[in-house]
């Protein structure tokens, strides 16, 4: 199995020209620049809790407002000329439990150093609105979402005519990600050494997993000609997901308990749901975000101080299988490489 990636830019993908005198200039305001670079209702949030359940950890979210500056040294403020942006997403997006807690509804566990925020900051963007929030698939785009401590409406619904940036990352909620997490990890207690998800996953002769992932695509799709609909001198971004299980052997269980066997059949999901993304982002109109590439070598099974996904037992304030703070810092970075 090939274990490395190269996802691609979609080249086609020019700054709108209302935006390309400032796109350009946009990266720098960071200081940050690095390398250029989940079919049920369970989702992309606080590994462990149903949405209805998910306000309760919202307690251990503490005080951060000092690590805004050390995230974001010399970020600029909002201007009349920055661009409106608007941010849609699910938890990948949010950054659940990293401070500081944000926006309302409160479960949706938005942080104020997710990767819009520090997006926000370093454009320097005239208006700002994030409505990301945990647990969120693509019909939480045009619906409202329920989220125990209240309700996030359609996300969509904060786009107008006047918006010119729109980030979205989406889909990993509508293949089952919270699902795919908890099985994967009690399967691997029983055969350790072995693909005990994968069978699961693949029992009967279909790949459950690749068959959702085909069936999102068209949901994407969806989602972003609506963008487009609201918002039509918006440029769009569509952002991929980072490294969650390492890129190449088999993992670490019994740390994180994901089968050896398993490893490679999961980053081969991850692999297709982002292929995904960049094949509708091309078809759409709209900027894939390859999130994956940079974060190599910062998955799960690193160190703390190395990883930017956190483990099963997360050791930084984050959510469990989850970006943490480095993660959002990484994933803004190439955000701010794509507005180049």
């Amino acid at each position: 199995m090939r274990h490395a990636v190269t996802q691609r830019q979609s080249t086609g993908d020019r700054p709108h020209p209302r935006h390309a005198a400032t796109a350009s200039r946009w990266p720098r305001r960071l200081g940050l620049m690095g390398r250029r670079s989940g079919m049920s209702k369970h989702r992309l949030g606080v590994v462990g809790r149903g949405r209805g359940g998910r306000f309760f950890a919202i307690g251990v979210v503490v005080a951060g407002a000092a690590l805004l500056a050390a995230l974001l040294p010399g970020a600029a403020t909002a201007t009349a000329s920055g661009p409106s942006y608007v941010a849609l997403g699910d938890s990948y997006t949010s950054g659940p439990l990293i401070p500081d807690l944000t926006g309302t509804p409160v479960g949706c566990l938005r942080s104020s150093h997710d990767y819009p925020s520090l997006v926000a900051a370093a454009i320097g963007a005239s208006s700002f609105k994030d409505v990301s929030c945990s647990g969120a698939n693509t019909t939480d785009m045009t619906g409202s979402e329920w989220v125990g401590l209240g309700t996030n409406p359609p996300q969509l619904n904060a786009l107008s005519t006047a918006t010119t940036l729109v980030t979205l990352g989406i889909g990993g909620n509508d293949i089952g990600f919270s699902h795919i997490v908890f099985l994967c990890s009690a399967l691997s207690l029983t055969d350790p050494f072995g693909a005990p998800c994968q069978r699961h996953y693949t029992s009967g002769g279909i790949d459950q997993l690749a068959r959702a992932v085909a069936q999102t695509g068209p949901k994407v799709a969806a989602v972003l000609a609506d963008i487009h609909r609201r918002a039509p001198s918006a440029r769009v971004l569509l952002v991929g997901y980072p490294v969650i299980v390492p890129n190449t052997g088999d993992g670490c269980w019994p740390l994180v308990p994901f089968a050896h066997g398993d490893v490679p059949y999961l980053r081969g999901v991850e692999l297709k749901v982002n292929q995904m993304l960049a094949s509708e982002a091309a078809a759409h109109q709209a900027t894939y975000v390859n999130t994956y590439t940079d974060s190599i070598g910062h998955d799960l099974c690193r160190a703390p101080g190395t990883k930017w996904i956190e483990g099963i037992v997360p050791t930084s304030l984050a959510s469990p299988v989850h970006p943490n703070a480095l993660g959002e810092k990484a994933m803004a970075r190439q955000v701010l490489a794509a507005l180049r």
